[in-house]
């Protein structure tokens, strides 16, 4: 299993973290960059909203942007009108690294849009690192976060200023996401484990997404009718990837969903 293989390899890298420099690092925290709200960026709006992926590559969809340019490609998001930008930094699988997030926030300084870590984040210091590199908020995954655990890294993200995205899959995710005090809930199209996609599964779950739940829309999505479809389930928002990044101009592309997507 891909998630085995994934919480296998960053319990080593846990292990093997110098705990010294952590403690250095926190003391670093004032100087970070103030952080930029997700959740107001994406509840506030006369249509759905887009968070823009970058990654250069998946374990699903394999290349999709080799030595792609963190900074040019957010800047072409922004243009293009997007409402905030995710920026993957897992190395193994996507291709990704820490260092694309100050460089995505830096392109996109004038537009002001919120930058989400996507990663596997299991341990307090994955939230430092996303804190100290300039993100707003982290990605924090129930499938991976037994319940105590997951209240334990929303809090710890609370601390640091930082927003968390928790991405839920299934009934029980979603109640346990709920339970633990998560107000910003991605429904994840794409099964962990399998890679297979279940467009209907933001149906099944939006009604337990009622109340004042920003909720996030994620994979396997493609068009504006796509996305017509979130946003008539009560979605504020869809992440968006491959579709764009496949483009020969992801923001242009970006550019052409949003502008077939109904104002109200």
């Amino acid at each position: 299993m891909i998630l085995d293989r994934i919480v296998a390899s960053r319990q080593l890298a846990h292990a093997a973290r110098d705990r010294g420099a952590d403690a250095a690092a926190a003391d670093r925290i004032a100087a970070a960059p103030p952080v930029r709200s997700l959740a107001a960026r994406l509840a506030n709006g006369p249509r759905l909203r887009v968070i823009a992926e970058f990654k250069r590559r998946s374990p699903s969809a394999g290349a999709l942007r080799p030595g792609g340019d963190a900074a040019v490609v957010a800047a072409s998001y922004a243009r293009a009108g997007a409402a905030a930008l995710s920026v993957l930094t897992d190395e193994e699988l996507f291709d990704g690294r820490l260092a694309d997030i100050p460089l995505a926030r830096a392109a996109t300084v004038a537009d002001g849009l919120p930058v989400l870590r996507k990663d596997f984040v299991l341990h307090d210091e994955d939230l430092l690192d996303a804190r100290l590199a300039g993100a707003d908020a982290a990605l924090l995954i129930a499938r991976l976060l037994p319940s105590r655990e997951l209240a334990a890294r929303l809090a710890t993200a609370t601390s640091l200023g930082l927003e968390a995205l928790v991405e839920v899959h299934s009934e029980e995710e979603c109640d346990r996401a709920l339970a633990a005090g998560a107000r910003l809930i991605g429904v994840n199209h794409r099964d962990l484990d399998t890679l297979t996609i279940d467009l209907d599964l933001s149906a099944r779950l939006a009604p337990r997404l009622a109340g004042g739940v920003i909720r996030v829309a994620e994979s396997g999505l493609k068009t504006a009718d796509d996305l017509a479809r979130m946003a008539d389930r009560g979605y504020h928002a869809a992440l968006i990837g491959e579709a764009l990044l496949r483009a020969p101009s992801p923001g242009a592309a970006l550019a052409v969903l949003l502008g077939a997507l109904p104002c109200g």
